[in-house]
């Protein structure tokens, strides 16, 4: 049997019948404003200056290396929770270790692309996944089609929540980072550098999520739950984030994920000998306090709330198609982490 390629994402199915509508997303860059959640915030004290920064048209990684030059710091010393979209409005928090010496004022930073609101000093530095959320505010532009038909889902969307799944922009250009991934763990590639390494196996382990959440809905199990589901703290079934140890799903759900990673043989073994663990994600993305208006016939804007790690995108693809400027082919995180 010939190991599969992964050379185009598959279509995944909806959870709601579609409404046929399409709408052009982030046309302006004030069309996505996001608004990070912090779990904290700054104590006053400590050896950590954080830094409240509102970004236009620059993404996470670039305002960090300008922070740590501003501040006279590696880059390894500044901290982020999350990547936020290149091509939006964003505000989030940013983390500089400078125990010692006075502490330059950063408001005072002046550049195009960004600004610093404010600063405090904190006992700790902001990692990766150290926020609740993200509030978004969506416009979307040129909608057409049937309004009902976007209302109905929309009204669907608000109740009973979207399909977790991972954004289109977590697989690289044309979803290639799947198929450079099972190369990889397949050893027809090295990869020797660890940044690069650690997008491909998200890729992948992202991949398989999608592809057990795909056939749940495929088999008409969305918004129900299985015997055998292992269930969030929230009350609600979970998928696998490949790895090793045991699959905590038993019965039905263990069967369904085992025949996925059956269907995935060379990514899902591949990621075991990469070392990741097994985790579970949430099946359905739940918006929070979510509202919409039509400030125009062919304008909608919608304003939500999201867990860590869910996909803006993923929610809208639930209500209609959208289409983004060609400059945005590449954008690093449309869902925002």
């Amino acid at each position: 049997m010939t190991d599969a390629r992964y050379t185009t994402l598959p279509q995944w199915p909806h959870a709601y019948p579609a409404s046929g509508a399409s709408g052009t997303l982030k046309l302006l860059n004030e069309d996505f404003i996001v608004t990070e959640l912090p779990l904290q915030l700054p104590s006053g004290e400590g050896e950590h200056v954080w830094l409240d920064v509102e970004k236009n048209g620059a993404n996470t990684a670039f305002v960090a290396q300008q922070l740590a030059e501003a501040a006279g710091v590696q880059e390894r010393d500044v901290g982020y929770a999350g990547l936020k979209d290149r091509y939006a409005i964003t505000r989030q928090w940013f983390s500089i270790y400078l125990p010692k010496g006075e502490t330059p004022d950063l408001t005072r930073l002046q550049h195009p692309e960004f600004r610093v609101l404010g600063q405090s000093r904190h006992v700790k530095k902001l990692r990766p996944g150290d926020l609740q959320g993200n509030r978004f505010r969506i416009v979307l532009r040129e909608v057409a089609g049937d309004r009902d038909a976007i209302e109905a889902n929309l009204e669907a969307v608000a109740s009973q929540g979207a399909p977790n799944y991972f954004g289109a922009q977590r697989f690289g250009f044309d979803g290639g980072n799947v198929e450079q991934g099972r190369a990889m763990l397949a050893r027809e590639i090295r990869v020797r550098n660890p940044k690069k390494k650690g997008i491909y196996l998200s890729a992948v382990r992202s991949f398989v999520f999608n592809e057990v959440l795909a056939l749940r809905i495929q088999q008409g199990l969305w918004g129900k739950t299985l015997p055998g589901d292992v269930m969030d703290e929230a009350g609600r079934p979970t998928g696998p984030l490949w790895g090793r140890g045991r699959v905590s799903a038993t019965d039905q759900a263990q069967a369904l994920e085992n025949g996925v990673a059956e269907r995935h043989a060379t990514l899902c073994d591949g990621m075991e000998h990469a070392g990741l663990d097994q985790e579970r994600r949430a099946l359905a993305a739940s918006p929070r306090d979510m509202s919409w208006e039509w400030p125009q016939a062919d304008q909608l804007v919608l304003t939500f709330s999201l867990p860590a790690g869910n996909y803006a995108t993923s929610v809208l693809n639930e209500i209609l198609r959208t289409t983004e400027p060609d400059r945005h082919a590449e954008s690093e995180s449309a869902a925002v982490e």
